[in-house]
């Protein structure tokens, strides 16, 4: 897929149907509607949870592969056209579970790996307060204002991600398509969407394996589930 982006207009990308005043003519049919599933992969091995982990290729826990067979079988009661999907182990291990049962063939985009942080990667939340003078929970402002040292900043991360996710919903207008990813691409795309500021995003919470949901509308992104964890929340 060529994530290049073209012409840029603002989001969403769909032509709002005009109406009339004429009882004689026809009302154009509405565009269906699209849906995002944004997945955020599971539970990271021990060793490498609470700190920046980026673009360390790093494995799932033996929780993190129970989440993914609960997720797994959660979606099989979806309706999903396509996926598309980071290369990263933790990403493709939550996955797997699902494509072994007839799910349709993902299709792989590195833009969608996970934010650089760059001289961040690997150290925890106290580590970097220390040695960069910010505390962990304004790490999104951080990365909007500057970014990490050696690492990307919001601009460039945008630059990366928007463009793939344009490209999904050109290709799937009226379809539902899970997208399979990492937090920070999860809370860049919610940018995007709903366009506000990437901190903003701070105020909604991407957990492990969790499923956000989001409607595109021909005048609006609806959010219609944030955050949903199958592995705590769903009943069976």
């Amino acid at each position: 897929m060529n994530c290049c982006p073209s012409n840029k207009r603002p989001w969403p990308d769909f032509p709002l149907s005009a109406s009339s005043s004429k009882l004689s003519r026809p009302v154009p049919e509405q565009p269906p509607v699209t849906r995002l599933l944004l997945i955020r992969h599971g539970e990271i091995e021990p060793r490498h949870q609470h700190t920046f982990g980026g673009r360390i290729d790093m494995n799932l826990s033996a929780r993190g592969h129970e989440q993914a067979k609960t997720l797994a079988k959660y979606l099989r009661g979806k309706t999903i056209d396509a996926i598309y999907a980071s290369p990263m182990k933790r990403v493709q291990q939550t996955l797997a579970p699902f494509l072994n049962n007839g799910a349709p063939a993902q299709i792989i985009l590195p833009a969608l790996r996970e934010v650089d942080f760059g001289d961040w990667t690997g150290l925890g939340w106290q580590a970097v307060s220390e040695r960069f003078g910010f505390s962990s929970h304004e790490w999104l402002d951080q990365l909007e204002l500057k970014g990490a040292p050696n690492g990307e900043n919001g601009k460039t991360f945008r630059a990366r991600v928007e463009p793939c996710l344009r490209e999904i919903v050109r290709r799937h207008r009226g379809q539902n398509v899970a997208v399979f990813c990492h937090g920070g691409v999860v809370r860049m795309m919610l940018a995007i969407l709903l366009n506000v500021p990437l901190p903003k995003t701070n105020h909604f919470e991407i957990e492990y394996t969790s499923v956000t949901q989001v409607a595109l509308h021909p005048h609006m992104a609806e959010v219609e589930l944030l955050n949903f964890t199958p592995w705590r929340d769903w009943t069976r």
